[in-house]
């Protein structure tokens, strides 16, 4: 679901650009078809499932407009190759149009580059040839700055469709820095996912006022509830300040 980018000033503007991830450990059938019904019900732009929930999200949310993501080398990007581009062409024929692609790590700290591009471009074709977007996982809180800059070339050359700065299962997420720095290396040939961390409305205006295309929360229906007391408000004032007309 590519977007353009758009001031927001609507409820459904902001919800379209809310990522859902249903991928704790532990949870339960029953608590994936209660997210799914609160996406549903929010309009928010994706659910990322986990592999093995992929069949239960696609039938939960199938006509409701939310599109349907999947998680892939997840949570910390070590599977093989080979292994990474099946389960993203397996993710694909089940129904993900979106997939949340986790990087090796290790192979990117150890800078070898070679590796990590071959492996970002056959899953990037894998993705591509089903119709399917492509955000590459970095996880920035590993990396210094010249890896996370090296990361977003790679994923540029790769055709990514977006680059995330987060799994959510690292000691911790990204920083203001990051958002800054992965747009400016960007430069519009991917957008940015911020991918972890956000609670509150605040945080999400700014992180999209920071270049964040799309925002990965697990408080989606607190974000848009105080999202729409704003509206309300802003509404309001304007109401109050209009000229009457006699």
């Amino acid at each position: 679901m590519e977007l353009e980018r758009e001031a927001l000033d609507t409820h459904a503007a902001l919800a379209k650009r809310l990522d859902y991830p249903l991928l704790k450990p532990e949870l339960p059938d029953e608590e994936v078809h209660q997210g799914c019904e609160l996406a549903a019900r929010l309009g928010i732009g994706a659910v990322v499932a986990r592999p093995c929930d992929l069949d239960i999200v696609v039938r939960a949310l199938r006509g409701s407009g939310v599109a349907v993501a999947a998680a892939a080398g997840f949570p910390h990007g070590n599977s093989t190759t080979a292994a990474k581009v099946y389960e993203t062409r397996d993710l694909v024929r089940r129904g993900a149009v979106e997939i949340d692609f986790v990087i090796n790590i290790g192979k990117l700290i150890s800078r070898n580059f070679t590796y990590l591009e071959t492996e970002i471009v056959q899953v990037s074709k894998a993705c591509h040839e089903g119709g399917a977007i492509l955000k590459v996982i970095i996880e920035t809180a590993y990396l210094t700055e010249e890896l996370k800059l090296i990361a977003c070339k790679i994923a540029k050359r790769a055709e990514a469709d977006f680059v995330s700065t987060s799994t959510g299962f690292a000691p911790k997420g990204y920083s203001a820095e990051d958002l800054s720095l992965i747009v400016q290396k960007l430069k519009g040939r991917a957008k940015l996912k911020a991918g972890h961390g956000i609670q509150r409305l605040d945080q999400a205006l700014d992180v999209y006022a920071k270049g964040a295309d799309r925002i990965g929360t697990l408080h989606p229906a607190e974000i848009l509830d105080a999202w729409k007391l704003h509206l309300d408000e802003l509404e309001r004032q304007r109401k109050t300040t209009d000229p009457v007309i006699s």
